[in-house]
């Protein structure tokens, strides 16, 4: 118990009784804010926010300043076609062991997106065709399905538990940063479904390609207790994914 003057004229000191348990209530709320600050931080870690209104990317070392990963042109320079793409109508050629074709729109082919934490993909399916299980460690994505039916799902890191979905012309799914996700269109005519990532590079791990063909390969013994795998199969695995 404390004695505090009040600071008007003619006052008497008054008593403030502290307890311990106001004294706790006050460590848990420092502890919560702490804790806030530390989650808030941690949400804008992805891509934060630039501090200009664009920074187109340029190759040329002498006349950018380097942001991001990538050099910025300068302003005085920035035309609008450093912010233009086009060609995302055209169908794309899935002829290929996935009946699959991806067509990225990122700061390779789109200058303008550099710093802006976006990026975009048409996705192309042929009939029956899969987009194999796969994650992106930067990102969320957002599916949208333009033409056709996919069976879409993802897998939780805690639980692995599947969420999936039947997707149908105009339907949208959304699959979590960094979760194990698939599609593969069902139906019996090509689909189409465009992508959208809070990434200017979303990042892809392919998981058999990764696991079964990555350069130099993973010790057979690893890969037969991890999957419980006969040698002979994983030997097959490592051959039909060795990379080119």
């Amino acid at each position: 118990m404390f004695l505090i003057p009040h600071s008007t004229k003619n006052s008497i000191p008054y008593k403030i009784e502290i307890t311990s348990s106001n004294m706790m209530k006050g460590v848990y709320f420092l502890v919560t804010m702490a804790i806030l600050a530390l989650a808030s931080s941690l949400a804008s870690a992805y891509d934060p926010s630039p501090l200009q209104d664009f920074c187109v990317a340029i190759n040329n070392l002498k006349s950018g300043e380097f942001m991001n990963g990538n050099f910025c042109k300068d302003p005085a320079q920035v035309i609008a076609n450093d912010f233009f793409f086009s060609g995302l109508n055209i169908p794309k050629n899935t002829r290929n062991k996935n009946g699959l074709n991806i067509t990225l729109v990122n700061v390779d082919n789109l200058l303008g997106l550099n710093t802006l934490g976006i990026s975009l993909a048409r996705i192309d399916y042929a009939p029956y065709a899969l987009n194999p299980p796969h994650t992106h460690p930067h990102s969320t994505e957002l599916l949208v399905v333009i033409e056709g039916t996919l069976l879409v799902g993802f897998v939780t890191s805690d639980s692995n538990k599947l969420f999936t979905k039947v997707l149908n012309k105009g339907d949208v799914f959304i699959f979590p940063i960094g979760l194990i996700h698939f599609q593969i269109n069902i139906g019996e005519t090509a689909a189409l479904a465009f992508a959208s990532f809070n990434s200017q590079n979303p990042g892809l791990i392919t998981i058999a390609n990764t696991v079964f063909g990555s350069n130099p390969p993973i010790n057979s013994d690893v890969l037969i207790k991890a999957f419980q795998l006969e040698n002979g199969v994983v030997e097959y695995l490592q051959k039909a994914f060795a990379p080119n």
